[in-house]
């Protein structure tokens, strides 16, 4: 049998047979779930019926207005939508109702058609993605004089390939895509309803830049020594992640091309799912689909398993000089063996109660800072506790606090509270993790080199921080009134959403990335507004359209929606909302509908996003994917 862009012979169709029987055990298929996988009968998230359905935050526990710790901790509930964009709320602009519903009739219908459209819309985001390095940073570069030439070529000879291919790859899906849709060149006879043919034969190609791949890590290395030793370089690199076109931190365009073998990875998996050697058209040409896929999934796990360890070491490597930039008094956050746990909102007990405090809990230390008022809103360091003989215990009825911990460090204890019980369920379960790594380790950690001096206050000192009314009024302030240089990062999320993320939701978050066209229900009428939406990072970008021209307000996006903290729902008969396909994200007085354009796109947009607005567990999310290397 002659298999487009490989040649199988009979022991190797046996051998692929096999290789997917293995596959399918244990890897996870996305987007063949029924809704009841995400829903109840009454609308509420599958796993907690019993509650409402606008009580379910991030963490699967009650909602962040029902707190009770402080009513100045959580943000304020007249604070404007994040969707400002003048652009998006224009009544005069495009509105996509009836006409959405006819070119919905006149597209395909098959699973197989949507998955290989997903991979065209998200190619689309990555190629663009890769133009922010390719073309916007490296314009940039070159009319200033701040970057060592050897920089320079490291980084450009190694990018400039990958666009150079993905630009040919959009163009093949592309073009096969209009095939299937009957768009183009339809007096040509054939069979094109399928992708891939075109996928094994780019995958293959694609195995010729692995060289470039492998680069990354020297890449992100260098740029950091390039920024530590230049305040030329660092002042130009800040400078450029101000630009809307870098919507994420420089860092990440740098870790894309890692990532996006994931997701072909993922999408092969659903192509298998789709058409496996058991299906009841194995005798005629499907069966010819199901081997290609078989195949090129072979190949492009062979890429991942190859790059994996050093993608770990990687997103490490990026995440902590990320966050080395939201704090003040830590200069040397970044050290060899460091890693990453989890970062939150607690709350800390001093002598006048509890004040709200973000929390960064590393491998041996745990940070606690307060959101500072400086133009770039970045925390200050107050303290630290290493983990290496800390000891940690239950304080509720003690401290008459409900969520509450004790944590005993060698020369000093803390009492912190957390919102809810699933989120001090998650912080006492990583730090008793990251409490037994110290312990295995060789002995405490170093010491910290602090450029002001922390407070290490102990639970009863009757003093309070000077800087904590500050911080409560800078709580107050809405996400869309700060400073545009990293008001809105993932850490002055979780301070304004007073909830937590880890390493584990940020490797998971990074597999569940998606790019699409969504309607959303127009403010204020029945109208339904056709946008450009791409998921990433925990946030929802919107765009006019996935096409580049010369306005510059379609190179970047208009505006974003942060879901941490967000509830995922279906809309109620009360709400009158008398369309398929429709999902509701609401946090506290914000309310915005979706509606995609399939029952497949659909359950795709529920499951990354449900990534994002019901964080799991370090236990459950590891039941389902490989130890992570802390």
């Amino acid at each position: 049998m002659t298999v487009p862009g490989s040649q199988l012979g009979r022991e190797g169709v046996d051998t692929i047979i096999k290789l997917f029987f293995n596959l399918s055990t244990s890897f996870r298929v996305s987007g063949t779930k029924n809704l009841s996988r995400y829903f109840g009968i009454d609308g509420s998230l599958t796993g907690s019926p019993h509650l409402s359905e606008l009580s379910i935050n991030s963490q699967g526990g009650p909602s962040v207005a029902n707190m009770t710790l402080s009513p100045n901790l959580s943000p304020d509930a007249k604070q404007s939508s994040p969707l400002v964009s003048p652009l998006l709320n224009d009544p005069s602009c495009t509105r996509a109702d009836d006409e959405e519903e006819v070119k919905r009739k006149r597209f395909p219908t098959e699973k197989a058609y949507f998955i290989a459209k997903e991979v065209a819309t998200t190619e689309r985001t990555y190629l663009k993605d890769l133009e922010v390095i390719t073309s916007w940073f490296q314009s940039a570069v070159s009319k200033e004089d701040c970057m060592p030439e050897t920089l320079k070529n490291l980084i450009f000879s190694n990018f400039e390939p990958l666009h150079k291919f993905h630009t040919g790859f959009l163009k093949e899906i592309e073009q096969r895509l209009a095939l299937w849709e009957g768009r183009s060149n339809a007096h040509i006879k054939g069979d094109y309803q399928r992708i891939g043919d075109v996928m094994l034969k780019n995958i293959q190609s694609m195995k010729q830049l692995t060289i470039h791949l492998r680069k990354h890590n020297e890449i992100l290395m260098e740029l950091e020594n390039g920024i530590k030793n230049s305040r030329k370089l660092e002042t130009f690199c800040r400078d450029f992640e101000l630009q809307k076109v870098c919507y994420l931190p420089l860092n990440t365009f740098l870790l894309r091309p890692l990532h996006r073998l994931m997701h072909y990875k993922q999408i092969m998996e659903r192509l298998c799912k789709h058409y496996p050697p058991s299906h009841t058209d194995f005798r005629d040409s499907r069966a010819l689909y199901g081997f290609v896929h078989l195949a090129a999934l072979a190949e492009i796990s062979e890429m991942v398993a190859q790059l994996h360890g050093n993608m770990i070491k990687m997103e490490n490597f990026q995440k902590l000089h990320e966050l080395k930039k939201d704090l003040i008094g830590m200069d040397n956050l970044v050290i060899p063996g460091r890693e990453f746990i989890r970062l939150g909102s607690l709350s800390k007990l001093s002598g006048k109660g509890l004040q709200q405090r973000m929390f960064f809990l590393f491998n041996d230390i745990l940070l606690y800072t307060s959101r500072g008022l400086t133009a770039s809103n970045q925390f200050k360091v107050h303290g630290h506790l290493p983990l290496y003989g800390m000891t940690m215990e239950e304080s509720e009825e003690e401290w008459g606090v409900p969520h509450c911990l004790t944590l005993r460090g060698q020369h000093q204890s803390i009492v912190v509270a957390a919102s809810t019980r699933a989120e001090m369920d998650k912080w006492t379960e990583d730090i008793q993790m990251a409490i037994d790594l110290a312990e295995k380790s060789s002995g405490p950690a170093p010491e910290l080199l602090a450029s002001s001096p922390p407070d290490n206050k102990s639970p009863d000192e009757t003093t309070v921080d000077q800087e904590s009314e500050d911080d409560l009024s800078a709580s107050r302030t809405s996400l869309e009134r700060q400073s545009p240089h990293r008001g809105n990062t993932t850490v002055h999320v979780c301070w304004h959403r007073n909830t937590s993320v880890s390493m584990i939701d940020f490797s998971i978050a990074v597999e569940n990335q998606l790019s699409g066209n969504l309607l959303r229900k127009f403010k204020n009428s029945n109208g339904w507004q056709k946008l450009w939406v791409v998921f990433t990072n925990f946030c929802m970008f919107f765009y006019k359209s996935h096409q580049v021209t010369n306005c510059a307000s379609d190179n970047h996006p208009l505006a974003s929606l942060p879901l941490l903290g967000y509830s995922l729902t279906l809309p109620t008969e009360s709400e009158n909302i008398h369309k398929d396909y429709v999902f509701k994200l609401h946090f506290k007085s914000h309310v915005y509908y979706f509606r995609a354009e399939s029952e497949y796109t659909f359950e795709r947009w529920m499951e990354v996003i449900r990534s994002a607005t019901s964080s799991a567990s370090r236990t459950r999310a590891l039941s389902h994917k490989e130890p992570h290397a802390y």
